[in-house]
């Protein structure tokens, strides 16, 4: 797989697809203690019929490197690669603190976005008492069953075990030290305010059971941008591996005004 060399990280990275093909590149960016596979199905649809990028972020998957504090920073490893591939304008699909990271680079440098879709994403950060009781024991119990237990928690109940344990494997993967350290920085996460500034078209997809970022989070981003479609779906937190081919249809069909 190709690398890019960026502040002090190998990022690891795929760019399919024909450069000719329908419409501008869509670009996917997982979110956290995961990696650019999650995208699978997404990135064998799409990328017959137009240009699709994906990435490891830095700490993840097969790219290197830590010590980014912010989504901020970890935004501008993202305007690199695209920078390097010269891509001057995309389509950004982001799921959790992916769509974090898509936010912010659609509010700092709008001339690069097309479209937006926000997978099981949320404008501002705001844990659950079950949730913040989970990363205070983090400390306490060993890495791998902390990682377990939040996988475990991002899936809607009855969904296959070994899909499950497969996400489990590739999270626990990710260095505890990238896992707390970007959980610190989706803490501090907060674009509420600046959301309405974005007046691009914008998809907000979500898992109806998601308990890590709940429903009602994402309906506050919605209501703050009101012209956003919104789409509920029936799965949890992990729709691009639960529900893979009901958001490929969704994106599809979001995707086909900005066609030709």
């Amino acid at each position: 797989m190709p690398q890019l060399e960026v502040a002090g990280a190998a990022l690891t990275y795929d760019d399919e697809g024909p450069r000719d093909g329908d419409g501008v590149p869509l670009v996917f960016i997982h979110g956290w203690t995961a990696n650019r596979h999650r995208w699978d199905h997404q990135m064998t649809h799409f990328a017959q019929q137009r240009r699709v990028i994906r990435l490891d972020l830095r700490g993840h998957g097969e790219s290197s490197g830590a010590g980014v504090r912010t989504v901020a920073e970890l935004a501008t490893d993202v305007l690199a690669l695209l920078d390097h591939l010269e891509v001057e304008r995309a389509v950004l699909v982001g799921h959790s603190m992916g769509g974090m990271i898509a936010q912010t680079i659609t509010l700092d440098h709008p001339e690069r976005v097309e479209r937006l879709v926000l997978v099981d994403s949320i404008a501002r950060m705001t844990y659950s008492r079950g949730r913040g009781l989970l990363m205070a024991a983090s400390t306490l119990v060993p890495y791998k069953l902390f990682v377990a237990t939040n996988i475990q928690r991002a899936f809607a109940p009855g969904h296959p075990r070994d899909e499950v344990r497969a996400c489990i494997k590739a999270s626990a993967a990710t260095p505890r030290e990238v896992v707390m350290t970007l959980y610190g920085a989706m803490r501090a996460f907060d674009v509420l305010d600046r959301v309405g500034e974005i007046r691009i078209p914008t998809l907000l997809i979500h898992g109806y059971h998601d308990i890590q970022l709940p429903l009602r989070q994402m309906l506050r981003m919605a209501k703050a941008c009101p012209d956003a479609e919104v789409r509920i779906i029936d799965a949890g937190h992990e729709l691009p591996v639960e529900k893979p081919a009901e958001l490929t249809a969704a994106l599809d069909r979001f995707l086909i005004p900005a066609r030709g």
